[in-house]
């Protein structure tokens, strides 16, 4: 995959490396600050959405990408370990990132949160006290794993491209 002469990967890879930590912060604020959950509700729940696709086009645009320039590299070339540690890692990252979609979703259906109108309308009403309790930790760990895959994926595929592979 192409575009304008350029392989599609190296493009949505700078998507996906500022998407996902911004809807990691996102979800991490909405979970953690309860008076403002009307305001982080959906912008936190539409940046893991577009994250988590952003995350598999670039897995998808990679692996064309590795395939099309660089399966035909020796297998003990150090260059194509690198490779495929950093596809390793970016298949990680789409479960990891489709986890933190689920988790993400889960918390904006379930979290209660007052409204930012002042008639009251769309407040959200207080989920048991174990949810509210649970859920929010849930989304937080989530978050906190996809910026750790996000950090590694890129790390490696900064590495394989290069020329530092450790």
């Amino acid at each position: 995959m192409e575009v304008n002469g350029l392989p599609a990967h190296v493009l949505v890879v700078h998507g996906a490396v500022v998407l996902t930590p911004l809807a990691a912060l996102a979800a991490i604020l909405f979970a953690t600050v309860p008076r403002w959950r009307y305001l982080t509700r959906w912008p936190a729940l539409a940046l893991a959405v577009v994250a988590t696709v952003t995350v598999w086009v670039a897995r998808v645009s990679g692996a064309a990408f590795f395939d099309s320039r660089f399966a035909a590299l020796p297998a003990d070339n150090p260059v194509r370990d690198a490779i495929l540690e950093h596809q390793e890692l970016g298949e990680t990252l789409s479960l990891v990132a489709t986890l933190f979609l689920v988790v993400t979703a889960v918390g904006v259906g379930m979290l209660g949160g007052a409204s930012g109108l002042a008639s009251g309308r769309g407040a959200k009403e207080r989920a048991q006290e174990w949810v509210e309790r649970a859920v929010p930790v849930l989304v937080v760990v989530a978050a906190l794993a996809t910026l750790v895959w996000v950090f590694l994926t890129g790390d490696a595929g900064a590495r394989a491209t290069w020329g530092e592979p450790g």
